[in-house]
């Protein structure tokens, strides 16, 4: 049975940093695109980060460029976003989402094939 469990969210102040982890079972990262999506009240899914399959090539948001970092242990079968400099603007729901695919990411979300359920991160002063 496939499974995407996310965690690590939480509640930071400005400035501070999360580790958000995405836990895969049922199914190998090694042919997946792994992304993280975000989502915040009243608006769209968007995603944030995502490392491909092929090449470990990675896609970032302009707003977090220099300050998010996508990594992924094959060993665990999981997927990191690493968050520092947090603003509040990124306050969300953020989701792991998996694509099978040789092909480079793609931020559409209907792409992908499987989705965690999120993890809350809320950045507040």
């Amino acid at each position: 049975q496939v499974h995407l469990a996310e965690s690590g969210g939480g509640l930071v102040r400005p400035g501070g940093s999360l580790r958000l982890s995405c836990a895969a079972s049922g199914f190998s990262l090694d042919s997946y695109n792994m992304a993280w999506f975000r989502q915040a009240p009243g608006k769209e899914r968007e995603l944030v980060s995502c490392i491909a399959s092929s090449d470990s090539s990675t896609y970032y948001l302009d707003s977090a460029k220099g300050r998010f970092t996508i990594s992924r242990e094959k060993a665990k079968n999981t997927v990191y976003l690493q968050m520092n400099s947090l603003k509040p603007e990124d306050t969300a729901v953020y989701y792991c989402a998996a694509e099978e695919t040789n092909y480079h990411c793609t931020p559409y979300s209907f792409r992908y094939d499987y989705w965690g359920h999120g993890t809350q991160v809320t950045v507040f002063s």
